[in-house]
């Protein structure tokens, strides 16, 4: 069988995406997303299962057994059917060549940072750019390759990275951007003709993997350091955390509080006061209100926060 328009994706994003080119642009033939017991050996921040979509809108829905589309199932499926183009939301993992080649305008996907690529290949470029305290964030639409973030550039926007932007809101902003950038996509695909652009003046440049383990909160560290870490690694991700008498404490919403306020007399990570189930904590150069967080048991004025182990 052949398919036209192909979405790879397993997350709500994947979902929203879908639902505007469908409704929007023109139909999507076929989705390619993974089991729901894929996710037991990956680790997917927001992961929704899309089979749904088969009733919703009748678009077939490939659920591979493998993140990585190296399993039996999809490799027979892949050579089985013919396809022209593929765009790839929220999937978080190299598509192999094997697969790639199989589809006759490529297969597209999403890339960005503070710079261009191939500056800030890599994992998690969003969380990124909010821990790191960019404001600026460039889009990149791009046909992929064998390489990981490779400059094969479609087309590029920016969007605005502000202060009160958490991962979720820098999300929404990423999201409008990217329907954009699909629209002009499509287009040229319609028009049988999509130039890509592979010469860049820019230097390669890596982020790392991040796992939940790396929301740890230490408040020996500025505020605006912790500040940026916490909305960095808020929901859908797992969040920021530290531990109170040995117990996690899980972060999802805090801001800067004050810089002059004298709190000489408590430790940095230590509780100064509490209003409204909103903490007010000492950081190294001032303070940080804690809005919102998860902890099983009282939390009182003079807890720390800190490692497992305090």
């Amino acid at each position: 069988m052949h398919y036209k328009v192909v979405v790879f994706g397993v997350k709500d994003t994947s979902e929203n995406i879908i639902d505007f080119i469908q409704n929007e642009i023109c139909p999507v033939d076929l989705v390619i997303t993974i089991a729901p017991e894929v996710t037991q050996k990956n680790q997917v921040s927001g992961y929704k299962g899309l089979s749904f979509l088969t009733e919703k809108y009748g678009i077939p829905v490939h659920e591979a057994e493998s993140y990585g589309l190296k399993d039996e199932k999809t490799a027979r499926f892949m050579a089985e059917n013919t396809f022209d183009i593929g765009i790839s939301m929220g999937w978080q993992r190299l598509v192999p060549v094997e697969v790639l080649d199989r589809f006759k305008f490529g297969v597209y996907g999403f890339h960005g940072n503070a710079g261009y690529l191939p500056f800030g290949r890599g994992r998690s470029p969003l969380n990124w750019s909010i821990i790191l305290g960019d404001t600026r964030f460039n889009l990149n639409l791009f046909r992929y390759d064998e390489k990981a973030d490779s400059p094969n550039i479609f087309a590029t926007e920016s969007f605005q990275i502000n202060p009160c932007d958490d991962i979720r809101t820098a999300q929404y902003k990423n999201m409008m951007v990217s329907k954009r950038l699909i629209r002009r996509l499509l287009e040229a695909y319609s028009a049988g003709k999509i130039d890509i652009r592979t010469e860049s003046k820019d230097f390669d440049s890596w982020y790392e993997k991040r796992t939940a383990a790396d929301g740890f909160v230490d408040f020996r560290a500025r505020t605006r350091d912790i500040y940026n870490l916490i909305r960095g690694v808020a929901a859908p991700f797992p969040g920021a955390f530290a531990y109170i008498r040995g117990k996690k404490i899980t972060i999802w919403s805090a801001q800067p509080f004050d810089e002059m306020i004298d709190l000489s007399d408590y430790a940095p990570g230590e509780i100064a006061d509490i209003f409204d189930d909103r903490l007010v904590v000492r950081t190294v150069d001032g303070s940080l209100l804690i809005n919102r967080y998860d902890y099983d048991g009282e939390v009182k004025v003079g807890d720390i926060l800190g490692t497992e182990g305090d």
